[in-house]
């Protein structure tokens, strides 16, 4: 018994390390291509043509454009997959989508700023996607008592993949002797990278099965519209859900904020290039402990607790940002938001995850996923209208802080306990 005890602790572990290993997968395309590396080269190649106010005007409209479309695409598809048991299947569709995508950014050159626009819009529907049903898979693969742990692990994996993949794209551009073929050489070697490690989570997880109901249309996707319908027809009954929808919403879009507008802000108060870019690898790297490090705080105090403590550290880095004037201050910064940023981010996963019923879970995280996408659209427009009225960002970096404070006093509502006892209801009522 003992030994076969510890056969399924083994088993159990390397499903929760394939799952995970989906996040040090498709980091690379977070940190090189989202963050890094694309931006500038748009920029400065593909948009060479370009005005330079231009360029960037079409590189947000680029990056809106595939926002919007993922979060509309989230919640329908996610009850697509909850309905016909595909939540894997549209993983492996999306990631191979962003996979093809981000390797054909390897084409780009000179002027070529429309075709980088559809391969980068493409990547990001890819991306977004594939995460999207990556996500909805927490509840089936941790155990209730673990989904925590499970979820800091992915930040975790996620934190030293990317960082890794972005610290060689770097080298590379830096070393060869042309930027321009590294750089589009970078770009290939993350699509082998995301390709390479989406493998063990499709070989080593299995499908979590249909959930049909009666009177359901046959049609996947008439029936994905009338679950919906559902939804929303009994949002009552998700109350907790729904209002930690809200919470997350309005706290992740102080987070989104910092993590946008950190590099551009960093530059107009005289911080230069090398720390810039350095102190970005350097937050990949922090996050890695400080991800493991929540998870066990979470299982010490809670996960909500644990999140009120990521926000005020996140208060404090919008308080002193206010003075940054030394590249020093602006290490220290960006190590503070290394402490907290994937633990919040992660707790944040599981405490949803908690409470979402498996039988709904890819639409749910659906909705989840439309939430964290329309994130970030609030916040940077009051950055830019107190930056405008100020006439500096210093009071924008500060104006921040509302977010958190709404947040959190939004996720003191929730009732977790009842979300929960909610979701093991709804799964109960699709099993019997």
């Amino acid at each position: 018994m003992g030994a076969m005890t510890a056969q399924a602790e083994k088993a159990y572990r390397k499903v929760i390390n394939s799952w995970a290993m989906y996040d040090w997968a498709n980091s690379a395309f977070v940190t090189t291509v989202m963050a890094a590396v694309l931006p500038v080269y748009y920029s400065k190649v593909a948009g060479a043509n370009l005005a330079p106010n231009i360029a960037t005007a079409y590189w947000a409209y680029t990056t809106t454009i595939a926002l919007l479309i993922v979060a509309f695409l989230s919640p329908i598809l996610g009850a697509i997959a909850d309905f016909s048991g595909i939540k894997k299947k549209f993983l492996a569709y999306f990631a191979a989508m962003g996979v093809v995508a981000t390797a054909f950014l390897y084409f780009v050159s000179t002027g070529d700023w429309l075709i980088a626009s559809l391969f980068f819009i493409v990547g990001n529907v890819g991306f977004a996607g594939s995460d999207m049903f990556y996500n909805s898979l927490l509840p089936h693969v941790a155990k209730p008592e673990d989904i925590d742990q499970v979820s800091t692990r992915g930040y975790a994996f996620g934190y030293l993949g990317g960082g890794l993949m972005l610290a060689v794209n770097i080298a590379m551009i830096q070393l060869m002797p042309d930027a321009e073929i590294a750089t589009r050489l970078a770009f290939v070697t993350v699509a082998i990278w995301w390709a390479v490690f989406t493998i063990p989570i499709l070989r080593n997880i299995k499908e979590p099965p249909a959930t049909r109901r009666a009177g359901e249309h046959p049609n996947p996707i008439r029936a994905g519209f009338q679950r919906l319908r559902v939804t929303f027809h009994e949002i009552r009954r998700y109350r907790q859900l729904f209002i930690f929808l809200i919470a997350f919403w309005v706290y992740n879009d102080g987070i989104g904020t910092i993590i946008k507008m950190a590099t551009i802000y960093g530059a107009e108060v005289g911080i230069g290039q090398t720390t810039l870019i350095g102190t970005l690898l350097m937050v990949q790297f922090v996050g890695i402990p400080f991800a493991f490090g929540f998870g066990w705080l979470a299982k010490r105090i809670g996960p909500k607790k644990s999140i009120y403590w990521a926000l005020g550290v996140y208060t404090v880095i919008s308080i002193f940002g206010y003075f940054l004037a030394q590249a020093w201050q602006f290490w220290a910064l960006g190590f503070m938001v290394g402490t907290v940023q994937g633990g919040a981010q992660a707790l944040s996963r599981s405490l949803y995850g908690s409470m979402t019923p498996k039988a709904k879970s890819a639409e749910f995280f659906g909705f989840y996923g439309m939430s964290s996408k329309f994130a970030g659209i609030a916040g940077p427009l009051l950055f830019a209208v107190v930056g405008q009225i100020a006439g500096s960002s210093r009071l924008s970096i500060v104006s921040i802080i509302i977010f958190f404070a709404v947040g959190g006093l939004l996720l003191s509502r929730v009732d977790e306990a009842e979300g929960i006892r909610v979701a093991k209801e709804e799964d109960a009522l699709a099993a019997g």
